[in-house]
């Protein structure tokens, strides 16, 4: 053989082997995706049956004595905030804001301190144990951080250096979270682009979609195929029906941007003595919240605990008629919640709001169909509290499997979405997002963030970054 000949074969030889070393880590890697994706799926559906259950639990204690909840919520409350400064820093809020900013930071020992596992697994223990404890609180935005933190650490177990993948991982995680979480796939990918990235990255894409799909398919694989508010078969049109979209638009995106507003100014810090009181004793201050939490549910007789997906659901299918106090009261339940600084989402119970928003329209509005104005008022005011529209419309359509009322819902989506930015206007993310950036920039050593780019976040990271060390 010549020396020529067997040059081009060793080269062809060494060819093959770095082919197949590449096409070997490169199904690594997307294998190892899948598994991330799937266990999104599987933890988010662990972590509804975990809430399902504390909910019940809680039932069962307002049955023995409504009076129980006056020392149930407050000592609660109390213990849920200590654990969550003293050990868990960055576990507080909903956790859409915390997966939000990791996409724009660029000191990665934040990020991985934020996705950690550790703070994802008391993300599901404290959120459930709110629940237990009577807090007006959801799952779902904190099956988002849960999701994102997962995904981020399969990128970790990856050795991936690269901030464009990473943050990708954070954004499939993020989005199938939300699949997971309502069962509505289409839901996550909108939400992904619409409030997580605010922009679609075809590099990342792909990872995205993957996640998405195989999340929700383990959700749907694990608890069957279901609609979150079931089945409606309502329709809303074009006429006099359409009476409803203003009315529901108008009164909703009101509610909802005042809603934002509040938590905004809270976020601020509140001025005088009581600012300085909250900022010292935040313990104590989440006490005083479960006192007025358990106020709330003895007035309402407990519909202001929880989640509210029971009172919205039996709104939306007419089986049960609430009062106009109702969403008042859930209004202000939420509001005491957050502001108590717990780890909890506020999607379940604005959807809850909106539901009994809606609810009390539609006795004045004679030509439209009853269940048909309960979700324009659902997709109302949650479109005006996390001011995304095209995210409102997708997952109200899909937790309702009724495609018929898609254009009355963007219709009123849109509109709620203008009269709350007349109220309110910053997203409510966002506004927090500049309270964490500037409180964060002045304690980090080096920046945390990417400079130009508008990052919703939320401020107890800012806190976390500073009050975490002092505690410590």
């Amino acid at each position: 053989m010549r020396p020529s000949t067997a040059l081009r074969q060793s080269n062809r030889i060494q060819h093959l082997r770095r082919t197949a070393r590449r096409t070997t880590t490169q199904w690594r890697r997307t294998l190892t995706w899948w598994l991330g994706a799937i266990l999104v799926g599987v933890v988010a559906v662990s972590f509804a049956g975990t809430a399902d259950w504390a909910a019940r639990v809680r039932g069962r204690m307002v049955g023995w004595n409504p009076y129980v909840m006056l020392i149930v919520i407050p000592s609660g409350l109390a213990f849920s905030t200590w654990l969550t400064r003293r050990f868990f820093a960055g576990a507080q809020g909903s956790g859409i804001p915390q997966t939000i900013a990791t996409l724009h930071i660029e000191n990665f020992s934040i990020v991985n301190r934020v996705l950690s596992l550790k703070v994802a697994s008391a993300k599901i223990v404290l959120t459930c144990f709110g629940l237990l404890a009577g807090a007006s609180i959801g799952r779902e935005g904190p099956t988002v951080q849960i999701g994102a933190a997962i995904m981020h650490g399969f990128s970790r177990l990856l050795g991936i250096s690269s901030v464009a993948a990473r943050r990708g991982a954070i954004l499939a995680g993020g989005a199938a979270g939300v699949s997971a979480a309502f069962n509505t796939p289409l839901a996550g990918i909108v939400f992904a682009i619409e409030e997580l990235s605010h922009s679609f990255e075809q590099k990342t894409s792909g990872t995205m979609l993957t996640g998405v799909v195989l999340s929700g398919v383990t959700a749907i694989a694990l608890v069957g195929n279901y609609s979150y508010f079931g089945h409606t078969d309502v329709d809303v049109p074009i006429g006099t029906a359409w009476i409803a979209v203003l009315t529901c638009g108008i009164v909703g995106g009101l509610a909802g941007g005042t809603f934002s507003a509040i938590l905004i100014r809270f976020s601020k810090g509140l001025p005088g003595r009581l600012g300085r009181g909250i900022k010292a004793r935040p313990v104590l201050f989440a006490a005083s919240c479960g006192v007025v939490l358990a106020g709330l549910g003895l007035v309402s007789h407990g519909a202001t605990y929880g989640t509210g997906y029971t009172q919205a659901r039996e709104i939306i299918d007419g089986s049960e008629h609430y009062p106009a106090s109702f969403f008042i009261l859930k209004f202000v339940a939420t509001v005491v919640s957050y502001c108590s600084g717990i780890p909890g989402g506020l999607f379940a119970p604005s959807l809850s709001v909106g539901a009994g928003i809606g609810g009390w329209i539609e006795q004045y509005l004679p030509h439209t169909t009853p269940g048909a104005v309960v979700l324009l008022g659902t997709v109302a005011y949650f479109s005006a509290v996390v001011q995304a529209p095209l995210t409102a419309t997708v997952i109200v359509m899909e937790m309702c499997d009724n495609q018929q009322v898609t254009l009355a819902l963007m219709a009123t989506s849109f509109l709620a979405f203008g009269v709350s930015r007349m109220i309110c206007k910053h997203a409510l993310y966002g506004a927090l997002a500049d309270s964490f950036m500037e409180a964060a920039h002045k304690t980090a050593p080096e920046p945390i963030y990417t400079r130009g780019e508008t990052t919703p976040a939320v401020e107890a990271l800012a806190e976390d970054a500073t009050a975490g060390k002092a505690d410590r």
